[in-house]
Parts: structure tokens; C-alpha cells; sequence
């Protein structure tokens, strides 16, 4: 399918896409933090992203049955450490993403693990191939980091719904 790109480019090329994509979800993280948080900007992320499915239409980015659970695996291993920074609190009766400062240093050292994995397996494997690997590894990452901090703004929203003010 890109056959006329060379695989050194293309490596470059989402490389760069990759970095470019990470240092936008660290501003765009930083800024929904000073707004409420919703049941409806935690959960769409998630939806939204899984129109990437669609890549897999296309043979160049299919991934065997193994690489699939490697892949979740380690998306879901990844998905731990952003839960554990992604708490909330309660500010002026609205419930509020707190800011961690510890967020942006596991955001960067989980972006460089990326980049560094997809160097590394790029001279095993085919770059569309590990595309798709690293698009399974995102979405195994991002969907249970979106569950849990649904589940735990539910839980906090209840409980500040049945408050007795004072």
C-alpha cells in the first residue's frame, strides 16, 4: 500500500506524529483541568478513538493474534500509572480533575517508552504492522484509564449529591 514511502521515512514521519500527538494530550490535559469535569469528557475519548478500528480494514495494518494481547497487555500495564495520577476533588460544588504534577513527567516518560519501543521493534517489524500494535496498546491504555476515572467521578458525584448542606 506504501510501498513507494521508505520504511526509514515512514518511521520518522509517525515518530514525529507520535511525539506531536503526546505533547497535545499533555496541553489539552493541563487545560480541561480548569474546567468541570463531565460524565460526557470522560467517556467520549475513548469512543472517538475507536474509529481507528477502521485502519484494520487494510491488510498493511493488520496484527497478529498474539501481538494483539501483547499489546493489550502492555497498554493496559501503562493504563495503572494514569490512573493512579488521575484523581478528582470537589471545588465550588463542581467536580474538578485534579492537576498532578507527577502527570506530565509519567506522560513524557510513557511517550519515550513508545517512541523508544517503536525504534527498537521497527527493525523486527513492519511499520504498518506496528502501527497497528501501538494503536491497540493506546486504546488498551486509554479505555480501563477512562472507566476508572468514570467509576471515581461517579462515586465522588454521588457523594456530593447527597451532601446535607450546611
Amino acid at each position: 500500500m506504501f510501498e513507494w514511502i521508505s520504511p526509514e521515512l515512514m518511521l520518522i514521519a509517525t515518530t514525529i506524529g507520535a511525539a506531536g500527538m503526546g505533547v497535545l494530550a499533555m496541553f489539552v490535559r493541563s487545560k480541561s483541568a480548569k474546567k468541570p469535569a463531565s460524565a460526557k469528557k470522560i467517556i467520549l475519548p475513548p469512543l472517538f478513538m475507536s474509529t481507528g478500528a477502521l485502519m484494520f480494514i487494510f491488510p498493511f495494518f493488520r496484527v497478529a493474534p498474539m501481538q494483539i494481547v501483547e499489546a493489550l497487555l502492555v497498554g493496559m500495564l501503562f493504563s495503572t500509572v494514569l490512573i493512579w495520577t488521575s484523581k478528582f476533588e470537589v471545588r465550588d460544588g463542581d467536580i474538578y480533575l485534579k492537576q498532578s504534577k507527577a502527570f506530565v513527567f509519567i506522560l513524557i516518560g510513557l511517550l519515550l517508552v513508545r517512541l523508544i519501543g517503536k525504534v527498537i521493534l521497527s527493525a523486527t517489524i513492519d511499520i504498518g504492522e506496528l502501527g497497528g500494535m501501538f494503536w491497540i496498546l493506546a486504546f488498551g491504555m486509554i479505555v480501563p484509564w477512562r472507566l476508572a476515572m468514570f467509576f471515581q467521578f461517579k462515586k465522588l458525584q454521588d457523594k456530593t449529591e447527597n451532601a446535607v448542606p450546611q
